[in-house]
């Protein structure tokens, strides 16, 4: 048996391996960086006859795989103080799969308040109603609502959930108990910046991923039939070193969509979304911006 977990999880995993050894599994344990059920370490289950993978939900049909949740608990006292500033009589709701078990509770506390609730139904990438991930904000853009609750930490998600419904977004944080409301023109300005400065590349490397659940090869073909000057890499990991090491001055992402987004801090050069790619290359207007996601 080889078990896989996110960074913030590994710390439980010896243990875990413990004590199934203690029950009599050989168990072989993933150290590699894991960022979600799009990242399974597939070199680790050939090695055993099953991968069990810990906080996540399947994206594909990866065979040999086991999927754990890891449900992490939360003071919904956040959800009664969001109540009194919602303008409608409907209200989206959309969580992560870490707390995709409390959102029965808050359906019940916007309920109660007379407002009604809409979580959207599954969908193959994201098989829990009213489930959202950094690469996917369909549940969101499902409930057809002007305002939405996300329930998680982290503005990422809150932020992708504005740019791809338009709407009034509230993320409340059952951890800490905090409200924002996201600002989605910061990042906007952020990335029209990036892509002026991308104007005058000589070249462009096309990222694109050999992992199972991030690899978008036909969206790469696409991208390469834009411009003479772009390329396609493949990459398993990708970090700042391995694009300063290759030295394009421009990379379009086509593996994790977050890559773009949360890591172009760390990038000594302008690492773009396909939608930012076709406004630099001319085929999109800047006025029809959309985040980038796996569908």
């Amino acid at each position: 048996m080889a078990l896989q977990a996110p960074e913030g999880l590994k710390r439980f995993l010896p243990r875990l391996a413990h004590d199934l050894r203690h029950l009599g599994y050989e168990v072989i344990i993933s150290g590699d960086p894991c960022y979600g059920a799009c990242d399974l370490d597939l070199r680790a289950r050939d090695r055993a006859d099953v991968l069990v993978h810990i906080g996540h939900t399947p994206v594909d049909n990866t065979k040999q795989v086991i999927y754990e949740l890891w449900p992490v608990d939360g003071d919904l006292t956040v959800i009664s103080d969001v109540i009194p500033r919602l303008n409608g009589r409907r209200v989206g709701l959309v969580t992560t799969i870490q707390h995709i078990h409390l959102l029965p509770r808050v359906a019940e506390l916007i309920r109660n308040a007379g407002i009604e609730p809409v979580i959207a139904e599954p969908s193959p990438r994201t098989p829990c109603p009213g489930q959202v991930l950094g690469c996917s904000f369909n549940a969101a853009r499902k409930t057809g609502t002007d305002e939405i609750i996300f329930l998680g930490t982290g503005l990422f998600h809150p932020i992708g959930i504005q740019l791809a419904t338009r709407a009034r977004v509230f993320a409340c944080d059952p951890i800490t108990g905090r409200i924002e409301e996201p600002d989605a023109d910061r990042l906007l300005r952020v990335r029209f910046g990036l892509i002026q400065k991308a104007q005058n590349a000589e070249s462009f490397g096309i990222i694109v991923s050999s992992k199972t659940g991030q690899c978008r090869s036909e969206l790469a073909d696409y991208l390469c039939t834009l411009s003479d000057k772009a390329y396609r890499i493949m990459l398993g990991e990708v970090s700042p070193d391995q694009l300063l090491n290759l030295g394009f001055p421009c990379y379009v992402n086509t593996a994790c969509p977050r890559l773009a987004y949360d890591d172009q801090v760390r990038f000594s050069v302008p690492v773009l979304t396909p939608c930012e790619f076709e406004i630099l290359c001319g085929v999109r207007k800047f006025e029809t911006y959309e985040v980038d996601e796996i569908s």
